[in-house]
């Protein structure tokens, strides 16, 4: 062994650091009052006057502890500080080292705990929490500054360090089962997102006003009497607001869900030939104004018009097509029972329902979700993504001009608290939602007051598996499918990539070629291939899981930075990356990043790959390239997945039903399954003789 540089401990030294890990473990065990100095130095079998020699007595010795502990966690802040360049990384750091696995360890969490219910009542301790929280609120102000102003940058920094606390504090009171490291960092995550999302809208916003634009019924929101507070939507291309939207509250809920109920109705009334002549007008329509839907969709959302061209339109368009078809053959069945009697049952709408969507594919989604509700008979209200709040009103507008009744379907603009109005609503029977596994767990806990049905597409961490025998170039183009097109921000991607150790160098060499001759640049560009990321915020949490996959020791093979040339650096764009050398439990590999972002996985044989690729949360696609379509059935019939790709990854067809398992999500998206969804079950029994009773 060579020697160590620099001077060695002394044996005083580790003698010292001998005792405070002792006192740890008294403290865990029997708490701040049971812990006495004879107890420890018993423990650590020395005498009571050595302990009292270094410490000078109890209390020193428990403030050495405490300031162990805050030392052990300022270390990491800095460590994880040192790895990250942006400022949203940055308070990632600080977030993820509070909140790091091993400050949820039994005897970590325990020994805090001791602490915290003694630093009112001692001062020494009262001071190194007061040192502790000083610097934790510092570094959050300090990365927030350069995101949001001066004065919201300190109460956000107040808040987010006080929800540090508060989480952690709820775990440990609990025993540690009511949360973990991971949930814990999730939801600062998401709050941090949501709170820095709002900021920088609102303060943009301010900048902005008299200065936007928007029209139809959008401007009216905007700029009419409508009560609440505008938000601004942000071109993520150049950074420049779009327009601003009023946020809906109780009062213009309730006036939706009272339009739909009466719309509703006559929209019910209507036979199924009635309802799809609507649909195909709209359809048709949808089609007609393909290109200015498209660059409003492109403006909004950051994807290159090349998508939204073929795309986002397009499969709106195919979806209220598929509907329309379906909406005629709606039926129940008719039952025999026999000479006395006979039995049908009946497909009825459930009446008014709500989708809630996601900012990747707002017009995809809004269509996704309304085609089959207004097939079945149902009214819709739909709440947009904040951050994509435009082309769901155009669909709105283009339902009415083909002949939908008036409430059948309207929007509602705004936040969480507008999707709460919502899922809380009494009158409204279903809720469809696009979005993450936290929201999806908060939907179905309103919806569970009154009983509602839900849909939940969440989110994905799906793998994508290549075995030796797969041809190469169809493999690569399917990775590239599975994790770059719109940016990455696709709910089934396959960023999980398991290559067959001996095809993985050739793999690699033809992706890395591929990839770095993707064309990343303005959206509106035809030419362009990758756009931008949909917001600041977004893309600054995807930079951070870029810094953690370099910390964890994965290996940049492309990519990996942010792209400022020229007028991009207005904008939030992100180069493909693609990282090699990774590990199953590594960041960039569990947790969904939804950002240009693939982890390369070797493997060696079927069994093992099918086991590492179910051992996610996740459940919702899957894909599997191979020439032996015997293995290929064989493993997809195995892998936990609602959503699976042979020699194919991310063809989404509106007669195939999607959705996802386990964490991904409840029920199904497109296809015929979407009826049952849509509707409920009545039955009849019809007597044909006389009715006879003991009575």
């Amino acid at each position: 062994m060579l020697p160590l540089d620099g001077p060695q401990p002394s044996t005083e030294d580790t003698r010292r650091r001998q005792l405070v890990e002792v006192t740890i473990d008294s403290l865990a065990e029997l708490g701040y009052v049971g812990t006495t100095l004879a107890q420890i130095a018993h423990r650590a079998g020395v005498s009571p006057g050595l302990v009292a020699h270094y410490f000078g007595g109890k209390d020193g010795l428990l403030d050495a502890a405490f300031r162990s502990l805050a030392r052990r966690v300022g270390n990491q802040v800095r460590a994880r500080l040192r790895l990250v360049s942006t400022p949203r990384g940055r308070i990632q750091a600080v977030i993820d080292a509070n909140l790091a696995p091993e400050e949820f360890e039994q005897r970590t969490g325990t020994a805090w705990l001791a602490f915290w219910g003694q630093v009112l009542h001692v001062e020494p301790l009262k001071r190194v929490q007061a040192v502790y929280q000083q610097r934790t609120l510092s570094n959050l102000r300090s990365s927030l500054k350069k995101l949001v102003p001066a004065d919201e940058a300190q109460r956000l920094a107040a808040m987010i360090a006080a929800m540090i606390d508060g989480v952690w504090l709820r775990a440990a009171l609990s025993g540690w089962r009511e949360a973990d490291s991971e949930s814990s960092r999730a939801l600062l995550t998401a709050f941090v997102d949501g709170r820095l999302s709002q900021a920088i809208a609102l303060s943009q916003s301010a900048a902005s006003i008299g200065t936007a634009a928007l029209t139809g019924s959008a401007q009216a929101r905007s700029f009419g009497p409508q009560a609440g507070e505008r938000f601004a939507s942000i071109n993520p291309a150049t950074g420049k607001v779009l327009g601003l939207v009023t946020v809906d509250g109780s009062a213009q809920v309730n006036a939706a869900v009272a339009a739909a109920k009466k719309g509703q109705l006559i929209w019910a009334a209507m036979t199924g030939a009635e309802r799809a002549r609507v649909l195909r007008r709209t359809a048709d329509i949808l089609r007609s104004r393909n290109r200015e839907l498209a660059e409003l969709e492109t403006c909004d959302t950051g994807k290159p018009i090349q998508e939204t061209l073929v795309v986002d339109v397009a499969s709106g368009a195919d979806c209220l097509e598929y509907f329309a078809g379906l909406a005629q053959s709606i039926s129940g069945e008719h039952i025999d029972l026999g000479a006395p009697a006979f039995g049908y049952t009946r497909r009825e709408p459930l009446g008014v329902v709500a989708g809630i969507g996601a900012w990747n594919y707002p017009l995809q989604i809004a269509c996704w979700k309304a085609a089959p509700a207004l097939a079945c008979g149902n009214a819709m209200i739909f709440k947009p993504a904040e951050l994509t709040p435009f082309t769901a009103v155009k669909l709105q507008e283009i339902l009415l001009e083909a002949g939908l009744p008036a409430g059948v379907f309207q929007v509602v603009q705004g936040f969480a608290e507008t999707g709460r109005l919502l899922t809380r609503h009494p009158d409204i029977r279903k809720v469809s939602l696009t979005g993450e596994v936290g929201t999806g767990k908060a939907v179905m806990s309103d919806a569970a007051q009154t009983l509602k049905s839900v849909t939940l597409e969440l989110g994905g961490k799906s793998p994508l598996i290549v075995f030796e025998d797969a041809k190469l170039d169809n493999a690569v183009a399917g990775a590239l499918l599975a994790n770059f097109y719109s940016s990455g921000q696709v709910c089934s991607n396959g960023t999980r990539v398991f290559v067959h150790r001996s095809i993985k160098a050739a793999f690699l060499e033809r992706l890395i070629k591929r990839v770095g001759a993707m064309r990343i640049g303005d959206p509106m560009n035809p030419e362009t291939q990758v756009g931008a990321l949909v917001s600041e915020q977004h893309m600054h949490k995807v930079l951070s899981y870029i810094d953690r996959g370099r910390a964890e020791g994965a290996r940049i093979l492309a990519g990996g930075m942010r792209v400022t040339t020229g007028d991009l650096a207005n904008g939030y764009f992100v180069a493909p990356t693609v990282f090699d050398n990774c590990s199953d439990d590594m960041a960039i590999v569990r947790e969904e990043i939804f950002g240009p972002v693939m982890s390369i996985l070797e493997f060696e044989d079927e069994q093992e790959v099918i086991e590492r690729a179910n051992a996610t949360e996740f459940g919702l696609a899957a894909g599997v390239f191979t020439n032996d379509l015997t293995r290929a059935h064989r493993v997809i019939a195995r892998l936990q997945a609602g959503t699976c790709w042979i020699n194919h990854y991310n063809v989404t067809p509106i007669e195939l039903p999607f959705g996802g398992v386990k964490l991904s999500g409840l029920g199904r998206e497109n296809g015929r399954a979407a009826l049952e969804h849509y509707t409920q079950l009545k039955s009849v029994y019809v007597a044909m003789g006389d009715v006879e009773a003991p009575y």
